[in-house]
């Protein structure tokens, strides 16, 4: 079974604040990870994604993410907020197997 958790419901920071927004997963599997983002009146934008390789994740605008096996976590960071930030952020995990 395949699954995410995000704890933090609800986050405000100040203008120019560092922020973080977890994610940790649950995977049989080795998982293809997601943040989209949701600003108000739009639809769905995929905001970053990790497949596979470095660990690492560069979005636009400053957004980042690490995929941690070793605490199954895929924390998004953002080192300075700016109001037009404000928005509703979703982690997504895809399982794909390979069956031969």
């Amino acid at each position: 079974a395949q699954s995410v958790t995000q704890p933090d419901v609800h986050v405000t920071v100040s203008e120019e604040a560092s922020l973080q927004l977890r994610c940790k997963y649950s995977s049989s599997v080795p998982p293809s990870l997601f943040w989209y983002v949701q600003y108000p009146q739009q639809g769905l934008q995929l905001l970053l994604g990790y497949y596979s390789g470095d660990p690492v994740v560069q979005g636009e605008n400053g957004f980042e993410t690490e995929f941690n096996k070793s605490d199954s976590s895929f924390h998004l960071r953002k080192a300075s907020v700016h109001w037009s930030d404000s928005a509703v952020y979703f982690c997504a995990l895809s399982a794909q197997c390979l069956s031969l």
